[in-house]
C-alpha cells in the first residue's frame, strides 16, 4: 500500500511528518501527510511527485504494491539502539532488498537459493564445536586452509544478500530473514556497518554468518555470541595456516610480523591477537602483555589499516546486485532508466558501466 511505502520511506530518510511538509514546500500538511501513511487519504499527483523528490524514491516505489517484510532482526549492539535508528536501518534494508527482488524476477533468479554448508542448524557446546564447525564449513564450501581473500564475494556466490549500509556506531551488523509475499521463501540478508574498518566488516560478516549456520539453542546469550565469535576466527585464520605462518608456540611476536599477518587474513590486529591465544599459539599472559606493548591501542585504533578511512566501505564491497543490473539492461531486459533507478545512481553512471567511459564520451560529442 501507498501508505506503507510513504511511511517506509519517511523513516529511511530520517525525516518526521513537519520536515517532510517543510520539504514538499508546503505542498501538503503534516496532518495530511499522516492520514496518507494509515491509508486515510490518497495524494494527488503533483504532491506524490514532490514527495518523491523530497524523500528520493521514485513514485513507481511508493505506489508498489508487492511489499517484502523484515523478520528475525536482531540488533546485537555494544549499548542500546534507538527507535528511530532501528526504524531507519530497517527501513533502508527494507527498500534495498525490494530493489534486489525486482531484478531477480526480472531475470529469473530464484532469491532464496542460498547454498546453505549443512541442511539444517548445528548445534554447538563448546567453543571447540564452533572451531569444529568453522572447518566443517571451509570442506562443504571447498575453500582449503588458505585465507579468504574476498569474504563478501564468498556470501554472495553462495546466494546470501549481503549489504553495506551507515548504521549506528554501537552496531557492527546484523543478520536477517526477508519475508516475502504469497508464500515464497524468506530471502537471508546480512548487513554490515559501511563506516567500520574492512578488517571489522569481515569479521562480521563472518560473525553473521555464524547465525545463519549454529543451532543457539541451550547457549546463554554471552556463550552464543562467544560460540559465533570463535567460528569467525576459525572461519577466517585457520589454524593449521596460522601455525604454519607463526609456529606451534611463540612466547613474542614483532610488531611488523603482526602487521603481516593481518594482511595475510585481512582481519583486525587485535583478533588476530586473540585468535594466536585460542589456539595455543601464545598463552593468556603473552596475550595480556601484546595489549600492555606492542598492540596496547589495538582495541580501539586499528593498526595500518587496509582501507583508509576516506574510503571505508569502498573495498570488498557487495556487487552481485550490480552485476545483475548490467546483464539485465545489456540483455534489454531493462532501459537504462530502469537500470539507473534499481542502483540509485545516475543515468551517465550506469552508461559509461555498460558501454565504458571512452564510448560515452564519444557519444556526448556527436
Amino acid at each position: 500500500m501507498l501508505g506503507d511505502r510513504l511511511r517506509l520511506a519517511r523513516k529511511r530518510s530520517g525525516m518526521s511528518l513537519r520536515a517532510l511538509e517543510d520539504a514538499v514546500s508546503g505542498k501538503v500538511t503534516a496532518q495530511a501527510l499522516s492520514k496518507y501513511e494509515r491509508g486515510e487519504m490518497t495524494p494527488s499527483s503533483d504532491v506524490l511527485l514532490a514527495l518523491s523528490r523530497a524523500l528520493k524514491v521514485p513514485v513507481p516505489y511508493l505506489l508498489a504494491v508487492e511489499e517484502a517484510k523484515l523478520g528475525e532482526v536482531d540488533f546485537r549492539t555494544r549499548a542500546s539502539t534507538s527507535v528511530k535508528d532501528r526504524a531507519r536501518v530497517e527501513a533502508a534494508v527494507l527498500e534495498w532488498v525490494e530493489r534486489y527482488l525486482q531484478l531477480e524476477r526480472i531475470l529469473g533468479l530464484d532469491s532464496a537459493s542460498w547454498s546453505a554448508p549443512f541442511g539444517a542448524l548445528r548445534g554447538v557446546k563448546s567453543l571447540d564445536d564452533a572451531e569444529a564447525l568453522a572447518d566443517d564449513v571451509r570442506e562443504e564450501w571447498k575453500l582449503g586452509l588458505d585465507p579468504i581473500p574476498n569474504l563478501t564475494e564468498l556470501l554472495e556466490e553462495k546466494g546470501l544478500k549481503v549489504l553495506l549500509e551507515d548504521l549506528p556506531d554501537s552496531v557492527s551488523g546484523f543478520t536477517c530473514l526477508v519475508q516475502r509475499p504469497g508464500g515464497l521463501p524468506p530471502v537471508p540478508v546480512i548487513v554490515a556497518n559501511c563506516r567500520k574498518s574492512l578488517e571489522r566488516r569481515r569479521l562480521t560478516l563472518a560473525h553473521e554468518l555464524a547465525h545463519r549456520i549454529i543451532d543457539p539453542a541451550g547457549l546463554t546469550e554471552k556463550e552464543e555470541e562467544q560460540a559465533m565469535t570463535r567460528f569467525a576466527g576459525a572461519l577466517l585464520m585457520p589454524r593449521d595456516h596460522l601455525i604454519r605462518e607463526v609456529g606451534a608456540r611463540r612466547h613474542l611476536l614483532s610488531y611488523r610480523e603482526l602487521i603481516d599477518l593481518k594482511r595475510i587474513y585481512r582481519v583486525s590486529g587485535a583478533a588476530l591477537l586473540v585468535r594466536l591465544r585460542d589456539i595455543g599459539v601464545i598463552d593468556q599472559a603473552s596475550l595480556t602483555y601484546a595489549f600492555q606493548s606492542v598492540a596496547r591501542s589495538w582495541r580501539s585504533q586499528e593498526p595500518e589499516e587496509l582501507e583508509p578511512v576516506g574510503e571505508r566501505g569502498m573495498r570488498e564491497k557487495p556487487r552481485r546486485l550490480r552485476r545483475l543490473c548490467m546483464r539485465a539492461v545489456a540483455e534489454k531486459l531493462i532501459a537504462l532508466p530502469k537500470a539507473a533507478d534499481l542502483l540509485r545512481e545516475p543515468v551517465a553512471h550506469v552508461e559509461a558501466e555498460l558501454k565504458g567511459p571512452q564510448a560515452v564520451d564519444a557519444d556526448h560529442h556527436q
